[in-house]
């Protein structure tokens, strides 16, 4: 912690933040790849469709949609578990707010996925 008389630490900015900001998503995604199971799946489907997606999409506007509800599904993913790794920062115990946030989230994967399920299924009909 800093008194009062201490300035903040500089921030980097320019081509170190960028950089920086590259490591840090870099170690997010080994993280999630490492630790979470649905993750890993998500991304063994995402390496078969979206190629897949360059092959059978009747356009252009819908390889965009194919290929971009594939990655809501991984974005979401990452999004849910960064929040139940939050939560579960704070210990084991059983809290209603905390099932909310993690039932909420687990609810925003699924609609990620039925998004991907009918603009998949729309694509191929």
């Amino acid at each position: 912690m800093t008194d009062n008389n201490t300035p903040p630490p500089q921030k980097a900015t320019g081509l170190t933040r960028i950089i920086r900001a590259f490591g840090y998503s870099r170690d997010g995604l080994k993280a999630a790849f490492s630790n979470e199971a649905a993750f890993r799946q998500e991304c063994a489907a995402a390496a078969v469709m979206i190629p897949l997606a360059f092959f059978i999409a009747p356009d252009r506007v819908m390889l965009a949609l194919m290929v971009a509800s594939v990655l809501l599904v991984m974005i979401v993913e990452l999004l849910n578990s960064a929040v139940e790794a939050a939560i579960d920062r704070f210990g084991p115990e059983r809290h209603p707010l905390a099932k909310y946030a993690k039932d909420a989230g687990s609810a925003a994967v699924l609609v990620a996925l039925i998004l991907a399920g009918l603009v998949w299924l729309i694509a191929l009909t």
